[in-house]
């Protein structure tokens, strides 16, 4: 029996969009207008916070066929919150000691009107996204650029390694993963397929990311509507 396709509309995309601001407890939704053109998802108005600006985004990328987002929230810093950036830097050094997984002592820290940008080299990829996560929910800061780099100890094995990244990817159950290609070319995996959301690309990517000696990944994986 054949299973019909169901095709979603960008209203359908949007009405979803909007009951999941709803559904999310860290942001008020009647601060975020939200537009899809095409299945991609584009966020505005104001928030007085970057980690609301982020959940704002992580929000709208689970919704099921959102292909992108396009995230031109605002932060606007109320007066009570405000803070200069020696102390938005001196709170942001203390918040990466305090995080188990990130080495501070390879990371450098720089702060300019309360846009916070991190520079050095960890080991492994989810030391460079613990590290924004840290400094991205404190008080006062306006945005964050993450300029660390991944530099492993090892050297990656390119055709074992492929295989197993196709064994971690059909073990998590990610993106379905006889339909993902893995390429690995030394240190960079090339990843290529089709999935349904945003979320499931993610998760791919942050398994392959697992993989020992990986330096770089290049998702082409899709979003198909």
């Amino acid at each position: 029996m054949a299973t019909a396709t169901i095709t979603r509309t960008d209203q359908d995309i949007q009405s979803d969009v909007l009951d999941e601001l709803t559904w999310e407890p860290r942001v008020r939704p009647t601060e975020i207008g939200v537009t899809v053109t095409d299945g991609v998802v584009t966020l505005s108005g104001s928030v007085d916070s970057y980690a609301k600006k982020w959940a704002a985004e992580r929000a709208a990328h689970r919704v099921r066929r959102v292909r992108a987002v396009a995230n031109d929230l605002a932060v606007r810093i109320a007066t009570s919150a405000d803070k200069s950036d020696p102390e938005i830097a001196t709170a942001a050094v203390r918040a990466l000691e305090w995080d188990a997984f990130v080495p501070v002592e390879a990371l450098d820290v720089t702060v300019a009107d309360g846009w916070v940008t991190l520079h050095g080299e960890v080991e492994w990829e989810y030391q460079r996204r613990a590290a924004e996560r840290s400094v991205g929910r404190l008080t006062g800061v306006r945005g964050v650029s993450n300029g660390i780099t991944v530099r492993p100890d090892v050297r990656a094995d390119g055709h074992e390694l492929a295989e197993r990244i196709v064994d971690a990817l059909a073990r998590n159950r990610a993106g379905e993963a006889e339909g993902i290609s893995v390429r690995v070319h030394g240190d960079t995996a090339v990843l290529e397929g089709l999935v349904h959301s945003v979320p499931e690309r993610e998760e791919i990517e942050r398994v392959v990311w697992s993989a020992p000696g990986i330096r770089e990944v290049h998702n082409h994986v899709t979003v198909g509507r």
